[in-house]
């Protein structure tokens, strides 16, 4: 198995802050505290709250914020169970080496390669999402051009170094950060100075005088859930990073206890002012409710404004992707469970044949947005989001086994304990299961259990072949679990 020791201060290998070293598993530590705790940001505001949540608005009303709140909560859960993990043993392939090494080597293919493709579609979702925005300014060019452009684009800043998608990543985020940040302000400034268009309709009451908070019913609030989990793909992406940052140990933790105050700012408190300056019954699917609270307020260049965020927030996630595949394949290449190739590093040690062979799959999607324009970003996200669904389950199974074998002695405990010990990690994994059964009921979604049953069959092939091949490595029992020291 593949693993990587926790540099710290006074190591040869990586003093406290210190750039341009490499891990044991040969990345550059190239991404500081600065950019880490950009990433952690930026991996909570993506395309899902600013393009899906026109959709879930028009459906559920102002009860989404109810469903954003109590998503967030489970994904906190996670994050802190992934936290521990990874302050027991950092390691860039973190999702699928914690199901090796506690499920066994068959859980951790499964889940390395099915957290890749998340990533290929998620990838997919933001370049039609990209295309979509460009249309605000240039209608007459087609989704697909758009979307060609910007893949090969940040396929260019992939291939550089770690450094410099962290660099991009960072300004990205900052935008976003930045913008949501404003938008609160001039939501407040209108709802208590009353000025602009919107100020004579704008008010606290537009949370629940049209309808109730739950004007169309629990029952429609909560199918809402599976496209708002969506909107949370990618906050685990702090998790790939272990292996490229300066210092785990440090910046991790600090990452991750940030999260409850980015949901609630980013997603509550935005919601919140979104759905008090305008009413809930002028959103729609077709727009994101940001440009269009902008529209209403009667501000004509916040509007392109906040279209330029959207798109960065696409091209952010798109940009993440191409990051986390990479490393992703690598890490099953090196357990022996994909080709050798991609376990290769270039010169500037970025791991640029999975992330080639990710590209050039992520390019479905502009094959998409040339044949469906209209529906590309309903099928993708929600195959995203079944994928996704299994990887944070994964977290929480590896999690619980983890704290079993600490609870017996046999393992260290982490520097990081999760609150609740495993308690929260089964509430967490009921959560999935019923947001799961929420995805087979509705039936635009349920396309996305079809992918996922033609995926198994894939996987149950490659393992099968896997075994044929090395039945040695394939039956291998998960790594001797590491006595407490």
């Amino acid at each position: 198995m593949t693993s990587v020791r926790v540099d710290r201060p006074g190591d040869d290998a990586v003093g406290d802050g210190a750039a341009g070293t490499t891990s044991e598993e040969g990345y550059e530590r190239g991404l500081g505290s600065r950019q880490v705790q950009m990433i952690a940001i930026g991996g909570a505001i993506g395309v899902g709250l600013f393009m899906k949540a026109g959709a879930n608005i028009a459906k559920a009303g102002p009860s989404i914020i109810l469903m954003y709140a109590l998503a967030g909560v489970v994904i906190f859960f996670i994050m802190r169970a992934l936290g521990e993990l990874l302050l027991y043993r950092p390691v860039t392939g973190s999702f699928s080496e914690y199901a090796r090494e506690f499920l066994g080597p068959f859980f951790g293919f499964v889940t390395g390669w099915t957290y890749w493709l998340m990533w290929v579609v998620t990838g997919m979702a933001e370049l039609t999402a990209a295309a979509i925005y460009i249309h605000f300014w240039f209608p007459s060019i087609p989704q697909w051009v758009s979307a060609l452009v910007f893949l090969v684009v940040l396929f260019g800043v992939n291939l550089i170094s770690v450094k410099i998608f962290g660099e991009v990543e960072f300004w990205f985020s900052m935008v976003k950060v930045t913008a949501i940040i404003g938008m609160i302000v001039i939501g407040l400034g209108v709802l208590t100075l009353g000025f602009s268009d919107a100020g004579d309709t704008a008010s606290v009451s537009n949370l629940w005088s049209h309808g109730g908070i739950f004007p169309n019913g629990i029952g429609d609030s909560l199918m809402t859930l599976q496209g708002v989990m969506f909107a949370y793909i990618a906050v685990e992406l702090v998790g790939v990073t272990a292996g490229e940052s300066e210092n785990p140990e440090k910046t991790l933790p600090k990452a991750i206890n940030t999260l409850p105050w980015r949901i609630l700012i980013f997603y509550v408190g935005a919601l919140l002012v979104l759905l008090a300056v305008v009413k809930w019954t002028e959103f729609s699917a077709d727009e994101s409710p940001f440009v269009h609270a902008f529209s209403v307020i009667g501000i004509p260049f916040a509007a392109g404004i906040v279209n330029f965020v959207v798109l960065t927030a696409a091209l952010s996630s798109c940009n993440s992707g191409m990051y986390s595949t990479g490393r992703m394949l690598r890490d099953l290449a090196s357990n022996g469970e994909a080709p050798k190739a991609f376990g290769k590093l270039n010169a500037r040690k970025t791991p640029a044949i999975g992330i080639t062979l990710s590209v050039a799959l992520m390019g479905v999607g502009v094959v998409l947005n040339y044949l469906v324009p209209e529906k590309a970003f309903g099928y993708v996200t929600s195959v995203a989001t079944a994928a996704g669904i299994w990887s944070w389950a994964m977290i929480l199974v590896s999690h619980i086994r983890y704290r079993g074998a600490v609870r017996a002695g046999r393992l260290r405990a982490s520097s990081f304990p999760a609150p609740g010990g495993a308690v929260f990690s089964w509430v967490a994994l009921i959560f999935l299961l019923f947001v799961t059964c929420l995805v087979a009921y509705d039936k635009d979604a349920r396309i996305s259990l079809y992918v996922g049953a033609v995926w198994a069959v894939c996987l149950a092939v490659g393992w099968a072949v896997l075994k044929n091949r090395d039945p040695r490595a394939a039956d291998a029992a998960p790594e001797p679990e590491r006595l407490a020291q």
